[in-house]
């Protein structure tokens, strides 16, 4: 009889671990469902704000290709601030999601890869004076200067105060220097000293895009007035004269570089300001951002618009 009875409390025993083994099952089942569920929708949500992104790009495109045919025939050819890509565009709302999109150029900024001559192979020192100056103007120091020479130089002999291999290997994860142009801005954030504050302030006035030849151009009529007063000394010991030219152009933009070495006050310093200036723009950095239920895509694409209206794909970029 007490055998009996133990036979069924082992029994009874064995079913409800069986019944909790199957309930584990079963949760585990549902959770693992519930998140795959979820990864799904999320990866769709993102895939959408992927694509949001993209057709703001479109968009982008189709601003710069009209700004051209507002333009076309006209005898003075520049770019201002008052034209429509430079014309802040609203968010658009498409189909549950949000698209963004922004047009700068890039003539506003100064072109990094022109610190170092690379056919000389030495830095070049005016240019040097230039960024000089730019970093004091936004609060940066200039030790960054013999940092950014090494990056750009092919040798491997370490500046003053600069940085070659020997430091960037030393790093977890190790990588070498660049040795040569900086391809996008984003290589500054592998520089030496480099954090994320100092590289958002030196983004909105670095390009890696060329330019013309020597040290031209900057575009006087879309330039902050800390690039503008970076150009010359005589300009960063103005600075009413700088506020004059970004006044000027709010009125009535710059046709010819000359309307801005007429202007009173210029005077001599004009000679040493006109290598460095354009009124036109070529190069264009489109962000375009897609939102969808909490996912988000940012696309950073850089366009060589051409004589003939139509752009060239130089970089892209995907956050």
């Amino acid at each position: 009889m007490i055998e009996r009875k133990y036979d069924r409390g082992i029994a009874l025993l064995a079913t409800l671990l069986a019944i909790s083994f199957m309930t584990l099952l079963v949760v585990e089942f549902s959770t693992s469902a519930a998140l795959g569920y979820r990864a799904a929708a999320n990866q769709a949500n993102e895939l959408r704000a992927y694509y949001l992104a993209r057709s703001g790009i479109q968009v982008g495109l189709a601003v710069l290709v009209q700004d051209y045919l507002n333009k076309r025939g006209a005898k003075d050819q520049y770019a201002s601030l008052d034209q429509v890509w430079a014309e802040p565009i609203t968010p658009i709302r498409v189909e549950g999601g949000t698209v963004s999109m922004s047009i700068v150029d890039e003539e506003r900024k100064l072109t990094i890869n022109k610190l170092f001559n690379q056919q000389k192979r030495e830095p070049d020192e005016q240019y040097a004076a230039v960024l000089t100056r730019l970093l004091s103007n936004i609060g940066l120091s200039p030790a960054l200067i013999p940092i950014l020479i090494d990056w750009l130089d092919p040798d491997s002999i370490e500046s003053d105060g600069g940085a070659e291999a020997d430091y960037y290997l030393h790093l977890l994860p190790p990588y070498e220097p660049r040795n040569g142009l900086m391809p996008t801005i984003g290589d500054l954030r592998m520089l030496k000293g480099m954090d994320d504050t100092a590289f958002l302030r030196l983004s909105g006035y670095l390009t890696t895009m060329l330019g013309g030849a020597g040290h031209c151009c900057v575009n006087a009529n879309t330039a902050p007035a800390e690039v503008l007063a970076a150009l010359v000394p005589e300009l960063e010991s103005n600075p009413d004269l700088v506020k004059q030219i970004v006044a000027v152009r709010a009125i009535r933009p710059f046709s010819r570089v000359t309307d801005v070495l007429n202007l009173p006050g210029i005077g001599a310093s004009g000679e040493h300001l006109k290598p460095y200036l354009t009124v036109n723009s070529t190069y264009f950095l489109i962000t375009a951002q897609g939102d969808f239920a909490g996912a988000r895509k940012r696309i950073y694409a850089t366009f060589r618009r051409n004589l003939n209206g139509t752009a060239v794909l130089l970089n892209w970029h995907e956050d």
